[in-house]
């Protein structure tokens, strides 16, 4: 028999905290779930946020050129079997980046190509035109495979690097003015 009169508030207290107990495992529980939503969710903007920023340093560092030899009829020379022109080459950039040409060069036998003056900034899908002397052999200079032109250039980033672009002297500027030079001095 319970005695109702009575306050045993004993089995009141031991309800009460155990209840607290549960309330305060449930509060924890709670937090740490909510920090661990907020982990994942902060650890993914970081991921995504590095992510992007190293495709926009690949995207920047990739360059992309086409080279074409203009005229080359800015005066020359020429002496035992071979002609020294001053001529142009264009360039266009085809990357998603501006670069900076610093230098152009090719070799080969019976063809020596040099870029003069400063380097030139291009920006993305901008064209320019560089100062080369062109020095040409005329009895070996001109043969159908394309020319190997070594184009040192400088990204957004100051990297610099190589490209390596093949061009056709055979139908060119170059091979015309060269030609024509050869055939006067022959």
């Amino acid at each position: 028999m319970i005695d109702l009169d009575e306050q045993n508030h004993q089995a009141a207290k031991s309800a009460t905290t155990t209840a607290d107990r549960l309330m305060a495992r449930r509060k924890m529980a709670l937090r740490l779930v909510a920090a661990f939503v907020v982990g994942v969710v902060l650890g993914g903007f970081g991921v995504s946020e590095l992510r992007d920023s190293r495709d926009q340093r690949e995207r920047n560092g990739a360059v992309a050129l086409v080279a074409l030899p203009r005229s080359a009829d800015f005066g020359g020379s020429s002496a035992q079997g071979s002609v020294q022109l001053s001529g142009l080459l264009m360039l266009i950039n085809a990357g998603p980046a501006p670069i900076t040409v610093r230098r152009v060069q090719a070799e080969r036998p019976g063809v020596d190509v040099r870029s003069t003056g400063q380097p030139r900034l291009l920006p993305p899908g901008g064209t320019g035109q560089v100062l080369v002397e062109l020095r040409f052999e005329c009895s070996i200079a001109f043969r159908p495979e394309p020319l190997s032109l070594r184009v040192s250039v400088e990204t957004g980033d100051k990297r610099v690097s190589e490209v390596t672009y093949p061009v056709a002297l055979v139908g060119s500027d170059w091979e015309r003015d060269a030609l024509s030079m050869c055939e006067r001095h022959a």
